[in-house]
């Protein structure tokens, strides 16, 4: 059995994917997308090494685009398996892809313009909409916890992983012969305690190998509870001020966070009603599908929706669609909180709204998510007094609060407390999907903790799995 790492490899953060071999079988775990990367262009294709003919199936552990986005490129390359996931992971893959093909189309037709004028040829997409429904025709819905037979002498299992509505880790479980082996991705793992989602399901099987996410690995999170205080108290103010508070958000996880928050706020009368907007398309799409899904609800939120559903408390929320409907929320004269896209600043509507709003000292900036080296996001965290908007040098004013413990990601703690079932087994550690100081600081801990040497493989490295015991 051969696992090789086409992604989430070698310090690398994106475009997770596995392609696991047995005797029998061929598949993937994820296929996702790089970015950030300098030459992420010549990372997002099919790597030379892998037959897509030969593939028996794909496994997803979640949607976001890290994790799926060249899914598409499969189907173009003549993939015609079945992609197995849960079903709100369907669900959002089919949003974010669309989304993804979108974008790729709206940016190659500003780039291929100026190609055009510099006698240049022009620069095809990773894929469009039509690649992203044929993929989406061969998608099999899975549930939780049941096992389901995905190729030859492979079973999987899909456990709650608590990152994103749907997300799961996913056990392997693989027959060659007299032999047995298991094999456990981790994928992407939420923090414990919080809302919207269930905690991450420990595996308690023994298993040979596990390859666990690293993203924070080095370090925990501010506690939830600290930045709920905060960000209350930020609300608070801001309303005393009669300010608009700017959310840079993203469309789906972070967004449907905020409302839930700012529900429980109306609901239980911490802070008093004022105008909410949700202006991105996406996120409310994104937020019916969370709807469609309330099977997956933690406890908490089971409990207040059985209530009173929290649409209820969100009376005063307004879902702007179009452009000129976003465009009336500049007449709308403060308190009111505005959550739009991206949840970078580098790109959308917020960017329309940070330049009519960052020059007035009413106004308040929250940053409830990670915000990339170069974005105008970082800059705004970093302090910068002037920043520039479509060309035009705005002077901030208003006021920036980052809240430190929104990530959707588990920190050190939360990923040594998954990787505990898992320890007595003895299996081989992989470190994937981080930095490397995640992935180092991790492996320190796992090494004094369970006296077990973790692995940091490299990108294209193709590992060989043995039996336990063996």
């Amino acid at each position: 059995m051969k696992v090789t790492l086409h992604g989430g490899a070698g310090g690398q953060v994106t475009g997770s994917a596995y392609h696991v071999q047995t005797g029998r079988a061929n598949l993937l775990v994820d296929f996702g997308m790089f970015q950030g990367m300098a030459n992420a262009h010549d990372h997002n294709r099919v790597p030379a090494e892998l037959d897509v003919g030969k593939l028996d199936a794909v496994l997803l552990t979640h949607a976001h685009l890290d994790h799926t986005g060249r899914l598409p490129l499969l189907v173009h390359e003549g993939y015609t398996g079945p992609v197995f996931a849960t079903p709100a992971t369907i669900d959002i893959t089919n949003l974010i892809l669309h989304d993804s093909a979108k974008v790729q189309a709206q940016d190659l037709a500003r780039l291929n313009r100026r190609r055009e004028r510099a006698g240049e040829d022009p620069v095809a997409p990773l894929y469009g909409p039509a690649e992203v429904g044929q993929l989406m025709a061969l998608a099999q819905p899975v549930p939780y916890d049941r096992p389901v037979d995905v190729a030859p002498g492979v079973r999987a299992w899909f456990l709650e992983a608590g990152h994103l509505l749907g997300s799961a880790s996913i056990r392997l479980e693989v027959d060659e012969g007299e032999r047995r082996r298991t094999v456990v991705f981790s994928g992407d793992l939420g923090p414990k305690g919080a809302p919207i989602l269930r905690d991450a399901e420990c595996v308690r099987e023994p298993a040979d190998a596990v390859f666990l996410e690293s993203t924070y690995g080095d370090h925990d999170h501010r506690p939830f509870a600290d930045t709920l205080a905060e960000f209350r108290e930020v609300l608070a103010k801001a309303v005393e001020a009669k300010g608009k508070i700017l959310v840079p958000t993203f469309a789906v996880g972070r967004a449907q966070l905020m409302l839930v928050l700012l529900a429980v706020f109306f609901r239980r009368r911490e802070l008093p009603r004022f105008p909410v907007f949700l202006d991105s398309p996406m996120a409310a799409e994104a937020s019916r599908i969370y709807l469609d899904h309330p099977e997956l609800f933690d406890e908490e939120l089971t409990a207040l929706n059985g209530e009173r559903p929290l649409r209820a408390d969100l009376e005063t929320l307004t879902i702007t669609t179009t452009a000129d409907e976003s465009r009336t929320i500049n007449d709308v004269p403060g308190p009111c909180l505005v959550l739009a896209g991206a949840g970078m600043c580098n790109a959308g509507r917020i960017l329309h709204h940070l330049r009519q709003n960052l020059w007035k000292p009413e106004t308040r900036v929250l940053i409830v998510g990670y915000q990339s080296e170069g974005t105008l996001g970082r800059q705004l965290v970093e302090g910068a007094k002037h920043v520039s908007i479509f060309g035009e040098k705005i002077v901030v004013r208003a006021r920036v609060h980052t809240m430190g413990g929104f990530s959707a990601h588990a920190g050190q703690t939360d990923l040594l407390a998954w990787f505990d079932c898992l320890a007595a087994s003895r299996p081989r550690v992989f470190l994937t999907h981080g930095e490397p100081r995640g992935r180092e600081g991790l492996a320190r801990q796992i090494q004094e903790r369970y006296g077990i040497k973790a692995e940091l493989p490299a990108l294209g490295e193709v590992l060989d799995l043995h039996p336990r015991g063996q």
